[in-house]
């Protein structure tokens, strides 16, 4: 399975329309990936809280349009990293959207664990109540949004809901990339299952970017890793190397605490 992870960067001087398109067009551009990934908030700015409420769109609205006809014109499953969704109600979530080879929306996750320490998004956006996994042709994805990634509890119930390879879009920022790397690899090894964690480059809102997108398989061993400026990483999968894993080494089955069905 090939996968391609696109490490846009949100330049502040360039509209929120125009990153839109270029977005589309890198998707586009991966014609051949099984699945490509973008990351968290690239239309507006993982830290630029002040535009959150003008930015802003409905469920269905432009970002959800450009994606899905990038999906099917790549023919490939998109993870479309995430945008500012306004809920019915008006409250605002942080979104991410998965679109088919044929452009029909199949996964809808609103991020669950907003960051801020009661500011920003801590207290703008509302929070998640869900976990969502996909079902793709030789995998089941885990959907999770940057803060996510330090709460291995969300993960470990991805996983007993029969999810393989866990995807995270990030907007993390620079000065904690050891975590970055770290917990993308302990997320790996604890679960036994690979993981995308895709990043943005460049500054937004005077908050540099730490990129480093990785790959992890499901030994922890690191498959690819992105610089820091804009990229697209792209690696070849195997997902069958998730049941061997899991067989050869099958430390899940020995759990004593938060008992779930045997995998």
């Amino acid at each position: 399975m090939r996968a391609s992870l696109i490490q846009i960067a949100v330049d502040p001087d360039e509209s929120v329309d125009a990153r839109r398109a270029r977005a589309a067009s890198m998707v586009v551009a991966q014609h051949g990936a099984d699945l490509v990934v973008l990351p968290e908030l690239w239309p507006v700015g993982a830290f630029a809280y002040t535009a959150f409420e003008a930015e802003a769109e409905p469920l269905e609205g432009p970002t959800h349009k450009v994606m899905a006809k990038a999906a099917a014109e790549a023919g490939a499953w998109l993870h479309a990293g995430s945008f500012v969704e306004r809920a019915d109600d008006g409250t605002l979530y942080n979104t991410s959207l998965v679109f088919s080879p044929q452009g029909e929306r199949t996964a809808v996750y609103r991020k669950i664990h907003r960051f801020g320490f009661d500011r920003g998004e801590a207290v703008m956006m509302g929070a998640g109540e869900e976990l969502v996994t996909v079902a793709l042709p030789d995998t089941t994805l885990g959907l999770a949004t940057c803060y996510d990634l330090r709460f291995p509890e969300q993960f470990r119930g991805l996983v007993d809901a029969g999810a393989e390879t866990l995807v995270v879009a990030a907007g993390w920022p620079e000065r904690r990339r050891s975590h970055w790397t770290l917990l993308a690899q302990a997320r790996a090894v604890e679960n036994q299952a690979y993981v995308l964690a895709v990043g943005t480059a460049g500054t937004h809102a005077d908050v540099q970017q730490a990129g480093h997108s990785i790959v992890v398989d499901p030994w922890g061993e690191v498959l690819a890793r992105a610089g820091a400026d804009e990229e697209v990483l792209t690696v070849e999968l195997d997902p069958a190397k998730v049941r061997t894993t899991r067989e050869q080494f099958p430390a899940l089955k020995d759990r004593r605490l938060g008992l779930a069905p045997p995998l």
